[in-house]
Parts: C-alpha cells; sequence; structure tokens
C-alpha cells in the first residue's frame, strides 16, 4: 500500500503538503498542488473517484451538518436540500453531530477531503468558525448568527420579531399572565426569540415569566410539568419551537386543561407536524423552504471569495390555528 510519505518524495514535497491538498485546511501553490494531484493519481494513493474530483475542482457533492434529524425542523430542511442537489446533479453527505463541536470538526474534515463543493452547517458552537475558516470550501451556516463572523454566509429569520408577534398575540386574545419557555440561551436563535417576548412584557406592563427548556420532546414534557406547578395562574404559553409545543399541550391535555379556553398555546417553527395535530397549533412560521433554497444557491451558484460574514434574513409570519383564540371569537 502507497503511504503519503511515498507520495510527498515522488511529488517533491513534504507529507505535510499532500495532506494540505487532500485536506484543503491550508493554501498551497498551484505548482506544488499539480505536483501532488499527478503522484496521487499515479499511485493511486486516495480513491480514483477522489482524486478526479481534485482535478475537476468538483466532487459535486454537498455537506450537511446538523445537531438532530430527528428534530422534525432538521428533517424538513434536509429534505429541501436533498431534493434541489438531486435537480442540480448534486449529492448530499448528511451528518448528525448533536452539539458535540468536536464531532463537528470531524465532519468538516472528512467533506474537505472528500472535496465536498460546499456545506450547510446548522451549529451552537461559535467555535466551529476558526475551524471552519481553514477550509478551503464555502461554509453557509444555516439557522444560526455568530457574533464573529469568520464563514461565508448566514442564513436566518428573523427570531427577535417572532418572539414579538408570539407575545403580542397572546395579548390580543386577552392573555394577561403569559410563560414563555426559552431555549438554550447560549443558542442565537433561543435568545433572540426570547427578547422578542421581554420586550413585549415591558412594553405593556406585564410580568415577565419563563422557564427554560432544551429543543426536545421529552424535556417539553418534563418542563411544562414544572411550569404549571412554578405559574399555577397562566394563560398562555409561548413554546420554544413546535415540538416542544405540542409537548406542552399533550400534558395540558393529560390534566383536562383545555386549549385554548384556559390556556392559550403558540409554537415556533411551523414544522409539519404543526397543521396535523389536533387542535391545530398556532405557530410563528420560519420560511423554512426559503432558507434551505438560499442556502443550497450559495453553495452552487457562487464560488467561495474573500467576503466573510455575509448575512440574509429572512422574515417570520404568524399562522393563527386553534391553540389561541381572540376576545369575542366563537373559534
Amino acid at each position: 500500500m502507497i503511504n503519503i510519505r511515498e507520495v510527498a518524495k515522488m511529488a517533491g514535497v513534504s507529507p505535510a503538503t499532500v495532506s494540505r491538498v487532500i485536506n484543503g485546511t491550508a493554501r498551497v501553490s498551484a505548482e506544488k498542488r499539480a505536483r501532488v494531484l499527478q503522484a496521487i493519481t499515479a499511485t493511486d494513493f486516495v480513491p480514483n473517484e477522489v482524486a478526479r474530483s481534485l482535478y475537476r475542482k468538483s466532487a459535486k457533492l454537498i455537506g450537511l451538518i446538523i445537531p438532530s434529524i430527528k428534530n422534525p425542523y432538521f428533517t424538513q430542511v434536509a429534505s429541501i436540500i436533498e431534493h434541489m442537489a438531486t435537480e442540480h446533479g448534486y449529492r448530499v453527505f448528511l451528518c448528525d453531530v448533536g452539539d458535540d463541536i468536536e464531532k463537528e470538526e470531524i465532519a468538516l474534515q472528512t467533506l474537505v477531503a472528500m472535496n465536498a463543493d460546499g456545506v450547510i452547517i446548522a451549529s451552537t458552537n461559535e467555535a466551529i468558525q476558526d475551524y471552519a475558516a481553514m477550509c478551503q470550501i464555502p461554509v453557509v451556516a444555516i439557522d444560526s448568527l455568530f457574533a464573529t463572523k469568520r464563514i461565508d454566509a448566514y442564513v436566518y429569520c428573523d427570531y427577535y420579531a417572532g418572539g414579538r408577534m408570539a407575545a403580542e398575540h397572546l395579548i390580543e386574545c386577552g392573555c394577561k399572565n403569559i410563560v414563555c419557555i426559552k431555549g438554550p440561551q447560549r443558542i442565537f436563535s433561543a435568545k433572540a426569540r426570547y427578547e422578542g417576548y421581554r420586550d413585549v412584557c415591558r412594553e405593556h406592563g406585564l410580568r415577565e415569566q419563563t422557564v427554560t427548556c432544551d429543543y426536545d420532546f421529552k424535556a417539553g414534557l418534563a418542563m411544562t410539568e414544572q411550569l404549571l406547578e412554578t405559574f399555577p395562574g397562566v394563560d398562555g404559553i409561548i413554546a420554544c419551537n413546535d415540538v416542544v409545543a405540542i409537548s406542552t399541550y399533550k400534558i395540558l391535555h393529560r390534566k383536562h386543561i383545555s386549549v385554548p379556553d384556559q390556556i392559550q398555546l403558540i409554537g415556533f417553527d411551523d414544522i409539519e407536524w404543526a397543521s396535523l395535530i389536533s387542535p391545530e397549533l398556532t405557530t410563528i412560521t420560519q420560511p423554512i423552504q426559503r432558507m434551505a433554497t438560499k442556502a443550497m444557491e450559495l453553495i452552487i451558484d457562487n464560488e467561495k471569495t474573500t467576503e466573510k460574514g455575509v448575512e440574509i434574513v429572512f422574515p417570520v409570519t404568524l399562522t393563527v390555528r386553534e391553540t389561541t383564540k381572540k376576545k369575542g371569537s366563537c373559534k
């Protein structure tokens, strides 16, 4: 078996240079890169398909790194990206990494080694930018925005406006004792949604009441139990996402608490489940289709440039269904 040292010797470069060419982790002169690629092909050091992709500078492959395929939001994102990739002759390499930055780094390294045309990543770890910025392929963050903007682009929604919409809608529905189930505040989207709720409470002279919950169904069940004990007078609940809103409704139904007559409930995301459950869930709608499509367009249509931190922000909308009811409405 040919090893990296033999490839380096044939190309007249160091093993580190061969590694940089394969992984795309640092710049290599065009002349050295050409020698390395020639040696790789001659020795069949890497699979032929990868070697060919290095020559043509495209493997027709796009990486998608997400925290959980179990979350229906990311399932929808992945489905849209897969469909668009197929239409344009690309394959998608899906990496389900949780919130583990080490797994995220390994996923990026793997995708660079595969000569992927770009990576779409949904991450809560700001430090991932340091690693991603070294990759010589486009990297686009979806559903994320970090304080320092070191990768190519960020595609996200106006989460703050969504938090405001949710609170204002419950107030219009007559709620005076609103509890916000916050997502983890280290997550940009969760923090912005909470801040929207907080500011509306202050403007209307309402007491801010919150609990914190992971974006998880089981966590939502446990947190709803705690919420009802801590805030027995609650008449409106803003959930951090639709999955948690659905788990909240399950507990309310189990306790024979009528929704929306006794407690009104609103979610966030507008996943497909939101309109399938009964009663149908009022929610803040993110344009998931448009967001995922834009992220793909940034990878497919644009080569990597020196410009960093481009922000594409989409508006959110209120979708009123059956878990909220305005004053005087018989619905």
